[in-house]
């Protein structure tokens, strides 16, 4: 009954979504909808009678490859005519086979905690790339103070600014001194060179005593 009521059930409901997207709204134009409370609460009824359907086949096919899985791996034990003594070598060899198995199941679920592990960080390295962008190679570019400045602070604040303002000039201060200390030195030997020279010299002598 699902093979047949399936095909008519997509085709209504395709019929039904073209008539919806190409019809005006019904509110708008006075019109009747397409569809009636009834007939909304019989598709909804099929769709879920579908619906139950399709689970309960999935269980039956999951229950019979269960069973057909136990068959292949747990063969039947035939344990008539079998003696104290290969009992208890059978019930050895299944206790070795349920410890390997054991074995196996620790190991698999160790491995799929390291590929869950390494999918967490996977996908928190993919989280941390995508806020990062690709830095351009940098060139080194001579700029002065004041286009340092203006990159910096915008186009329109114009600042200026003198990097050579605060600089010491006290070397150059002194060798002028010198340079001036030395020629009125040379100034002076020439005032008192001659008869002038020795007048003042005297003048000066008699003004200290």
């Amino acid at each position: 009954m699902s093979f047949i009521l399936k095909p008519r059930l997509k085709l209504h409901q395709d019929e039904t979504m073209s008539r919806f997207h190409n019809s005006p709204a019904p509110w708008l134009t006075g019109e009747k909808p397409a569809l009636s409370a009834s007939r909304k609460m019989h598709l909804k009824t099929i769709i879920l009678s579908l619906a139950k359907e399709q689970l309960d086949q999935e269980e039956s096919e999951r229950e019979r490859e269960k069973e057909k899985a136990l068959a292949e791996r747990v063969p039947d034990l035939e344990l008539n005519n079998l003696s104290s003594q290969e009992l208890q070598d059978l019930c050895r060899e299944l206790h070795s086979k349920i410890d390997v198995t054991d074995e196996e199941r620790y190991d698999t679920e160790m491995k799929a905690g390291k590929h869950a592990k390494e999918i967490l960080d996977l996908s928190q390295k993919i989280f941390d790339l995508r806020g990062k962008f690709k830095r351009p190679p940098l060139r080194r570019v001579r700029m002065s103070a004041d286009a340092m400045l203006r990159a910096l602070l915008g186009s329109k604040h114009k600042v200026s600014m003198d990097l050579r303002a605060n600089l010491k000039s006290v070397k150059k201060e002194e060798k002028e001194d010198k340079a001036q200390d030395i020629g009125d030195w040379r100034k002076n030997v020439e005032a008192m060179s001659g008869m002038e020279g020795r007048k003042k010299m005297f003048d000066t002598a008699l003004q200290h005593q």
